[in-house]
């Protein structure tokens, strides 16, 4: 069971109609050799347990394509699934999950062009603020400075604790916004509007 990562699961009303579909999906010959001839290129296993079936699938590429394929077999036929979804296996807890993976936190914001997490350095001066962005944007990081503070931007936390470490900077999660609580001005936006 572990080598199969996906799988379709199709719940039908009774075992009769799980059999039906079973047929047609290519483990006794019948008018959908198409069908099983597809699913065999695939190399997909398929098998049934009372009224359900399950079509097994290495990739989430091949069971989306199995999938397209299934609900074409389930429309000829005339069956109505109780049940359809696609079902990955989650090795870590040895089970199968059917909810949609959570997309990645940190793969969003980078989508979205903002850099999951962050190196902050206040400087002492802001001559020495405007070299350490200079240096930082040559090293191919992306670089905000508003005046004594650096922001450099990173893709993973590791990078970000390297940075921070080789800079002697404070590493935070990213964003769109990044606030400065300033002593006096619990409000202020950082390179915003607070002094």
């Amino acid at each position: 069971m572990a080598h199969d990562d996906w799988r379709i699961r199709i719940e039908l009303a009774d075992e009769e109609g799980a059999h039906g579909l079973l047929e047609r999906l290519g483990l006794e010959r019948s008018d959908a050799e198409e069908l099983a001839d597809e699913l065999r290129a695939h190399r997909l296993a398929v098998s049934q347990d009372r009224d359900t079936v399950f079509v097994y699938a290495a990739t989430g590429m091949q069971v989306e394509q199995a999938s397209r394929v299934v609900e074409s077999e389930l429309d000829d036929a005339g069956l109505t699934p109780t049940r359809l979804v696609t079902e990955r296996w989650l090795g870590d807890e040895e089970r199968w999950d059917d909810e949609p993976a959570a997309p990645d936190a940190e793969e969003e914001l980078l989508e979205r062009g903002y850099a999951p997490w962050e190196v902050r350095v206040e400087a002492d001066s802001l001559s020495e603020a405007h070299d350490l962005a200079e240096e930082l944007r040559a090293e191919g990081y992306d670089v905000s400075r508003t005046f004594t503070y650096v922001i450099a931007g990173t893709g993973t936390r590791e990078d970000a604790v390297e940075l921070a470490r080789r800079i002697h900077g404070r590493v935070e999660p990213g964003g769109e916004l990044v606030y400065e609580v300033q002593p006096g001005n619990p409000f202020a936006v950082f390179g915003g509007l607070g002094t």
